[in-house]
């Protein structure tokens, strides 16, 4: 290959290259074809040219193949290979000029009708060897192999890091791990990876197993607040447009999923609201972020021990005002404005005077073109979300009326007056506006807008303002309000997320923080807001090193163990500068800010003079107004301008007296200085006009009935009450330093004239008024500082703190709020600076990863021990593992690890504590459940021996007694025989036993002569039982009389819970209840009794046979009917769909398009699955949380089977299990310890073999009901998952925490609605069927509690992957769990039975009135009596139908 391009020689430096190809046709074979083509040309340009070259047809289809003879190969190029670097892996000779006796050239030949290019040899090895060579040469570059543990690079440097996290990020892989340090990759596009079943996918996983993601921070922060009982927090850091906000909603929607564990409080949606409200209203578009946090919140998510909700606190810090007014071209004002002007029906932009977003100043820089559509749906979604929050309809109005009457304020103009001082205020309508939609009085507007009142010692002065102080007040205005609203919805939400038991102290609870502040800025024009934002991030990064490097270092050194010191960069000198007392940068902006000839340029010499020897702030030219300050993560330039305006940003006196005027009371809230009074007064004021309204409407109505006036007794007014109850409101407002209003101050004579109810209104709402708890505690847990607005009351001498003084105050609550926790970091990464989708900017990138210290904090993490443990943690957890005795810990413990094999530098002994790798720990607990299993087999094995032992001897026992017996028999048989002859004339005297037939034998020969039928049809088993209610009477009752109607009655609440029945076997559990009931004493009575039964079930039988004859089509209409009803589809593919609100943006499993946020959608309970209501017809997966369904025909077994294979439809029960709790139903209820005994193990051998082969035609009255019992459990033990499914075991598990008895059974009931249909069918069954034998405690011994204990580890068990030392202290949870179904069960058992005995003595009362009056009724009566009686008679027979009906 010859490569020229001017006078260059060098081929790998050039762009023309010379290649020679060989075509494979009929014409002059062997001929080359030389062309020179660029060094991208592919092999179809090269293709190409060669055709052209050669003259040939270009519609044929044609292939280059590279031909490698030496090697034996030909490979045929794709059309996009370059074969000029195919030619640059040939060997040196051949590269030059490649003629085909070299053995390496190129050919053309005719391809595949279908265009089809396929290599002809080409081994894997081949490839490797191939691309190895294109990476050896640089032409490719070399692809890193796949960690997704940066610890786990063989060789760690800044470029294998950056190598691996853009390999990674090309992937769609946007996490990465660094131990338990989250690395997340902005993409700027949503992925669809946040779906519910990845949720469940990272539940309960050990971190590190599954793939990097943002779910697996919070799973592993959840169980370790529960594990360790300690408080977590998740601090999220990077700078601006690096997707730290969106990092926290997914945070927070996994936290909230995680603890909805059978019982939703409602907080968990109250939480999720939240987000979507506080975005709209602080968020904004800037030129790094499209939708970028312009305050900082930190979310406490508070949790009871058990892992539920209690409760949250929302705190928020330092929202940009600035931006209201002004900010950069290419940026937006807060979201909520453009969502509200676009979003909004014609019927809100007519009730709040909106305009288009272009005819207001605030928002005139930006175009709204391409967005609409997107903001509208924002809109609805912001709709929803603060419906969730808890905003009624007035509230949401009057919020939009106020941001409404902000964008007016920007519209508000200022001239000169033509007479005159001052300024000249308008438009017109811009200020008739505003004093509509803040209810204020124009002349009052435009005096605060134009004018400033200043006090002196003896005069009040109104200066007009110039027309710079004029914009500024104007934008102040709109500033402080708008500030004000957003304080006002933090505190709201508050008070939605709070939960009652947080005003309870002994209630303890646990909480993980999610702390989103703003990340690091440097815009081209930076002000105080990036001040303070920068001052925080050092702050943060502090708190970051001081966790991550220098007290993990400590503490190695505290312990004594092996450990080579690793620096890392120290930014103290950094937030010196700021915060150091006295001449710290805040402190010197404070000092400035109370001198009141002091000016910003002031300021910046200050500055300049107090640290121009520091290295930290960087001196800039004298006349530019800036200061530089060197960051961690870069310098920044500050612009002065402002700085002192800024800091002491309080709502002006003038602005605050104007806003109190208005007649709105929610404005008036706003500006409130306490919530708490201000919350007082709004009660006290609704109660003063609830007695004006009644004032005048008695007032009225006396006038409308004076005649009713004379009746009234004065003395029952209750004056005295009324009297205390005004003294009570007065001094209870006394006790908040407030002043009492002259028109509170009312005479006993106004009150007198309030009628009675009145003082019941009066009284609640002043005991509302009395207690404010929880707006106090709400106060008392914020962080803000309301002393901002002590300029409501003028009167107040003390100036209020500066904004930088309350941010460093806020921020070092913060601070030390996240130091009691323990921490998990989530580190955000920008990946370009453009905002452009998966592109990769690797110097941007890198410049993140060098200012965060990512190179020390991977090795440190992978050099030090992520696992620490004390001697007593360790031998408490590990005790199974550690000898019997323990004299020397550190010893044992060395031994232990020791021997496990463990390499000596993943473990350390220190002085009080073991130092162990995270892997050595995972070895360890995989130890620790063998041995603990080994250990449990063991103990069941001897268990299980002395059990057989026991039997053995039992039946040995019994072999003798028999063969002792048998021995002592044929003795005497021996002695008979040998006597028999003298003997033998007494046999006449002997009385033959089968000569008289007991009354006994006569019922056991008739018994089954009638019974050989089965009922199965509901309202036959219901006429039965009115039959048999029909039949007994209880007047003057013999002995047998009794026993029958005690065992019918008790026999009649069976039939009201069976399905179906056999008459025949109905009969023999009949007997063996009256046998019960009958007792030794009353033994002869039996046969009587049920001699009475017989005929009475004869009787029942006879009319049956009739009433069928007559009605054949009804029973073919009702079996049809039944057949169809089988038939009924469960549902798509098994799934189990339910309505599921959408919190975050998600994909459809189905059709891969976005699911927005606030949208409702369909989710799987079993599998996960989420899609659209359209895509639920167009599935096509089975889902996985479930099996297949046994096809038609299939033979399948009965015990160890899947239970959806096991039954013919969803509902249904499976047939043995059915079987075996019918049998035990009829005949074991009242055997004593029917579910605590054991049978025989070789009869339930027998009986489950006979089962498995033909379950239909075994006979169960041939075994013992132990037999039995033990076999229902043994079936339920061996399903390969249990009733209760293994996803459903930890929910259960929490709602047996929840404290009060009726949240735990809310949350068992509304998590047993998600067990796939047959599941929930065949526990209903089950737990029915515990219920009639927990009825019968007094016979058979099994409470509710028993039972529980017995059926608690068949259908409630932890899955086989489960700790099962952990397992064992569920059992208490568990066995409660079972005990709660039973018990409600059991109490709406009762209730229906009463309900069903008081409709049978309604109803036997109307038969009795009804038979009464046909028997009095005369033969000849009036028409119009008869007419009555008719009636009368109607009505009584439509009531006993409707009874009937009912019942």
């Amino acid at each position: 290959m010859n490569v020229t391009n001017g006078k260059a020689t060098s081929y790998r430096d050039e762009a023309v290259c010379t290649l020679q190809i060989y075509p494979r046709f009929a014409i002059k074979p062997g001929q080359g074809c030389i062309l020179r083509v660029p060094k991208e040309a592919t092999a179809t340009t090269v293709i190409k040219t060669a055709l052209a070259t050669l003259g040939m047809d270009t519609s044929k289809p044609y292939v280059l193949v590279e031909v490698q003879e030496y090697g034996g190969e030909e490979w045929v190029l794709q059309a996009s290979d370059q074969p000029v670097q195919r030619v640059l892996l040939w060997p040196r000779k051949a590269q030059d000029k490649h003629p085909q006796s070299d053995g390496y050239f190129f050919a053309l030949q005719e391809g595949s009708y279908d265009r089809s290019i396929q290599y002809d040899v080409m081994t894997s090895v081949r490839q490797e060897k191939v691309a190895q060579g294109l990476v050896n040469r640089g032409f490719v570059t070399q692809q890193p192999q796949e960690y997704d543990d940066l610890c786990n690079l063989p060789e760690l440097t800044e470029e294998s890091i950056l190598g691996t996290l853009r390999h990674r990020f090309h992937k769609q892989k946007i996490y990465t791990f660094a131990r338990n340090i989250l690395i997340a990759v902005n993409p700027f596009k949503f992925l669809p990876i946040y779906n519910p079943r990845y949720v469940k996918m990272y539940e309960n996983q050990t971190l590190g197993k599954l793939e990097p993601h943002v779910f697996a921070i919070a799973d592993a922060a959840f169980h370790t607040m529960l594990n360790k009982k300690v408080n977590q927090c998740i601090v999220i850091s990077g700078e601006s447009g690096s997707g730290k906000t969106q990092s926290a909603n997914f945070l927070i929607h996994c936290l909230t999923a995680l603890s909805q564990k059978g019982y939703s409080s409602g907080v968990e949606r109250t939480i999720l609201g939240a987000g979507p409200v506080l975005e709209a209203f602080g968020n904004a578009k800037t030129a790094y972020n499209n939708n970028s946090s312009r305050f900082g919140k930190f979310v406490q998510v508070n949790y009871l021990e058990s892992g539920v909700v209690r409760g949250a606190v929302v705190e928020k810090y330092l929202l940009e005002k600035c931006r209201l007014v002004s900010r950069g071209k290419t940026e937006r004002n807060y979201h909520v404005f453009y969502y509200l002007l676009i979003g909004a029906s014609e019927e809100e932009k007519d009730e709040f005077k909106l305009l288009c977003p272009e005819k207001y100043h605030y928002l005139r820089e930006v175009t709204l073109r391409t967005d609409q559509a997107e903001m509208k749906h924002e809109f609805r979604r912001l709709h929803q979300a603060m419906e969730m929050v808890g905003f009624l309809p007035p509230t949401k109005k009057q919020i939009f009326s106020v941001l409404s009457a902000i964008l007016y304020l920007g519209n508000v103009t200022y001239e000169p007056k033509v007479v005159g001082e001052g300024l000249k205020v308008g438009p017109e309508s811009v200020l008739s506006a505003i004093s509509d939609l803040l209810k204020v009085k124009v002349e009052l507007l435009v005096e605060a807008l134009t004018t400033r009142k200043s006090m002196t010692a003896n005069d009040r002065l109104i200066l007009p303002y110039s027309f710079s102080e004029a914009i500024t007040a104007r934008d102040s205005m709109a500033q402080s309000l708008y500030s004000a609203l957003f304080d006002w919805i933090v505190l709201r939400i508050n008070h939605a997320l709070l939960n009652k038991r947080d005003l309870e102290e002994s209630v303890p609870s646990l909480s993980i923080g999610v702390l989103d502040i703003f990340g690091f800025e440097d815009f081209k024009t930076n002000s105080f807001e990036q001040f303070c934002i920068n001052y925080a991030n050092e702050q943060l990064q502090y708190y970051c090193n001081q966790r991550i490097f220098k007290l993990e270092q400590e503490e190695y050194m505290a312990e004594g163990i092996t450990w080579h010191n690793i620096d890392y960069p120290d930014n103290t000198g950094c937030i010196s500068l700021f915060c150091k007392k006295p001449t710290g940068l805040l402190y010197l902006l404070d000092e400035e800010s109370n001198f009141p000839q002091a000016t910003d340029s002031t300021l910046l010499e200050k500055f300049k003079q107090q640290h121009q020897d520091n290295p930290f702030f960087v001196q800039t030219p004298v006349g530019e107004p800036a200061f530089v300050i060197r960051h961690f993560a870069g310098k920044v330039k500050y612009q002065i301008k402002d700085f002192r305006e800024k800091n002491t940003d309080h709502m002006r006196p003038d602005i605050v007296a104007l806003l109190r005027s208005s007649e709105c009371s929610y404005l008036r809230q706003l500006i409130g200085a306490n919530p708490v009074a201000v919350f007082r007064w709004g009660i006290l004021r609704a109660t003063i006009r609830t007695l004006a309204v009644f004032n005048e409407a008695g007032r009225r109505w006396a006038e409308k009935h004076p005649i009713f006036i004379s009746f009234l007794n004065i003395s029952d007014l209750g004056l005295g009450s009324i009297r205390e109850l005004h003294a009570k409101v007065l001094q209870s407002l006394k006790q908040f330093g407030g002043e009492v209003p002259q028109k509170l101050r009312l005479s006993t004579i106004s009150v007198r004239k309030s009628q009675t109810v009145l003082n019941v209104i009066l009284l609640f709402s002043v005991q509302n008024l009395i207690d404010s708890h929880s707006l106090k505690f709400i106060m008392g847990l914020k962080q803000h500082n309301w002393a901002t607005r002590s300029l409501l009351h003028l009167h107040t001498k003390k100036k209020p703190p500066s904004i930088s003084a309350q941010f460093q105050a806020s921020l070092s609550k913060l601070l030390e709020t996240l130091r009691k926790a323990e921490p998990f970091f989530v580190r955000c990464i920008r990946s370009n600076g453009d905002k452009r989708e998966m592109h990769f900017d690797d110097a941007l990138v890198l410049q993140q990863l060098r200012y965060t210290g990512m190179l020390q904090t991977v090795r440190i993490r992978r050099s030090g021990y992520g696992a620490k443990f004390t001697f007593k943690e360790f031998t408490d957890q590990f005790r199974v593992l550690l000898p019997k005795e323990i004299s020397t810990p550190q010893q044992d413990i060395t031994n232990l690890l020791t021997k496990m094999g463990l390499p000596s530098s993943s473990f350390q002994i220190g002085r009080t504590k073991v130092f162990l790798k995270e892997s050595e720990r995972q070895i360890l607990q995989e130890a620790l459940h063998k041995e603990v299993m080994r250990s449990i087999i063991i103990l069941q094995r001897w268990f299980r021996a002395c059990l057989m032992r026991k039997q053995y001897l039992r039946e040995r026992e019994g072999i003798i007694t028999i063969q002792v017996l048998f021995v002592w028999l044929a003795r005497g048989c021996l002695v008979i025989a040998n006597g028999s002859h003298s003997y033998s004339p007494r046999v006449k005297n002997c009385r033959n036993p089968t000569i008289k037939i007991s009354r006994a034998t006569r019922v056991q020969e008739k018994w089954n002569a009638s019974l050989d039928r089965e009922i199965t049809d509901s309202n036959e088993l219901r006429q039965l039982d009115e039959f048999l209610g029909n039949q007994v009477c209880v007047d003057e009752l013999s002995e047998t009389e009794k026993i029958f109607f005690l065992a019918t009655t008790q026999f009649r609440d069976t039939i009201k819970t069976m399905y179906s029945i056999s008459l025949l076997f109905f009969g023999k559990c009949y007997q063996t209840r009256v046998s019960s009931l009958a007792g030794l004493q009353k033994a002869l009575e039996v046969p009587l009794v049920i001699n009475l039964f017989q005929s009475v079930l004869d009787g029942f039988i006879r009319g049956e046979l009739k009433r069928l004859e007559t009605e054949p089509c009804k029973v073919k209409e009702r079996n049809r009917r039944k057949s169809k009803r089988d038939k009924c589809p469960d549902g798509p593919l098994g799934h189990l769909f339910s309505t599921y609100q959408v919190t975050i943006m998600q994909s459809c499993d189905q059709c891969s398009s976005y699911i927005w946020g606030m949208e409702k959608a369909f989710m799987c309970s079993s599998c996960k699955m989420v899609c659209h209501k359209k895509c639920l017809s167009k599935i096509t997966v089975n889902c996985t949380g479930q099996c297949d369904r046994k096809k038609e025909g299939e033979q399948t077994l009965h015990f160890s089977v899947p239970l959806c294979a096991l039954v013919r439809t969803a509902e249904s029960v499976p047939f043995v299990m059915e079987k075996m709790l019918v049998h035990v139903e009829m005949n074991g209820l009242y055997t004593e310890g029917i579910y605590r005994k054991c049978g025989s193990a070789c009869r339930a051998k027998e009986l489950r073999h006979i089962l498995e082969k033909d379950p239909q035609a075994v006979s169960l009255d041939n075994y013992p009901i132990h037999t039995i019992t033990g076999l229902v459990k043994l079936w339920l033990r061996e399903l390969p998952e249990p009733l209760i499914t293994y996803s459903l075991y930890n929910d259960f598990l929490y709602a047996a925490d929840l404290p009060e008895a009726s949240e735990r059974v809310r949350a068992i009931y509304r998590k047993l609605d998600e067990l796939p249909p047959s599941n929930f069918s065949t526990l209903e069954r089950l737990i029915f069927h515990l219920v009639k034998v927990a009825k019968e405690e007094t016979h058979n011994r099994m409470s509710a509690n028993a039972l529980a204990i017995v059926f608690a580890p068949c259908i409630l068990r932890c899955p086989d992957s489960s700790d099962p030392l952990l397992s064992m202290k569920d059992i208490n949870k568990t066995t409660l769990c079972v005990e709660i179904l039973i018990n409600e069960q059991t109490r709406c058992y009762n209730q229906k039975m009463e309900e069903i005995q008081q409709l049978e003595n309604v109803e036997a009362m109307a038969i009795n009135q009804l038979k009464l009056r046909r028997q009095n009724t005369r033969p000849k009566l009036d028409s119009d009596v008869a007419s009555m009686e008719r009636e009368i008679e109607k009505n009584l027979l439509e009531r006993i139908r409707s009874i009937k009906k009912e019942k």
